[in-house]
């Protein structure tokens, strides 16, 4: 069911060989989960100064980014891709729309459906967000090397469950 918001794709990242047992004890386990939660909080504060000049949260930059990565995203794509409630994305949405950040169409099909679409406005925040962050996870990749980054696209990617990585692959086909 979340697949068919979004249409086909699966990641077939390619697998490589088992991770050592010394990778999956607890404490290396840990380890990851704690880099994970600290890397996750260091993007977000680089763009809570934005959003706090903007008055905005971090729903809303959730909802910016994958409308700009997916522009024409139906509402009840964006509702499967964050995992939310109708309810709590309709908040969003609206705040978004009364602000002039988002525009909403009619789909061409069914004109029930709702399409989604940055405006400029909102386009300039969506790219002063991902600003605050690339810099940082570049320069992260840069150190890193290319086979860390693979890995580690991998590894995330393997959290996933099938449906979300389909969800995850048709963000690559959609630019």
């Amino acid at each position: 069911m979340r697949g068919r918001a979004l249409e086909e794709g699966m990641t077939n990242a390619p697998s490589g060989p088992a991770a050592s047992p010394l990778f999956l004890r607890e404490e290396e386990i840990r380890r990851g989960i704690e880099l994970l939660q600290f890397g996750h909080m260091a993007l977000t504060q680089a763009m809570d100064p934005i959003l706090e000049a903007h008055q905005l949260g971090r729903a809303h930059q959730r909802a910016l980014y994958f409308i700009a990565r997916r522009p024409n995203l139906s509402v009840s794509a964006l509702i499967t891709l964050l995992g939310v409630t109708k309810q709590s994305l309709g908040r969003v949405l609206d705040e978004l729309i009364e602000r002039d950040l988002l525009a909403v169409n009619k789909g061409d099909r069914d004109r029930r459906q709702r399409l989604l679409r940055l405006t400029p406005a909102g386009e300039a925040i969506e790219q002063a967000l991902f600003d605050a962050t690339r810099d940082r996870v570049a320069t992260a990749y840069s150190a890193a090397g290319q086979a860390s980054v693979t890995g580690f696209w991998r590894v995330l990617e393997s959290l996933l469950d099938p449906e979300t990585q389909r969800l995850v692959a048709a963000l690559q086909i959609s630019r």
